[in-house]
């Protein structure tokens, strides 16, 4: 299981997500925030919980990249 966490309201719209990981992130064309495909969002918390194990390398080069570190990456 890979979950997936990103605090949307902290975003500054550099677009290193989309990049490194275009399966689960995307630019907001509303704001130029990152979004995180098909999340849950709690407190200002937007969480992906998924079984694909595909997941979790690009996404966490993806929290690496992040300038604001808004973004983390578990393996469960």
């Amino acid at each position: 299981m890979v979950i997936i966490t990103l605090q949307r309201q902290k975003c500054i719209g550099c677009n290193y997500c989309v990049e490194l990981a275009p399966e689960q992130f995307q630019m907001s064309k509303k704001d130029g925030k990152s979004v995180l495909l098909h999340a849950q969002e709690k407190k200002g918390f937007y969480t992906l919980k998924t079984p694909d194990g595909s997941a979790y390398q690009p996404s966490k080069e993806a929290a690496k990249a992040c300038p604001v570190n808004i973004i983390t990456t578990k393996l469960v």
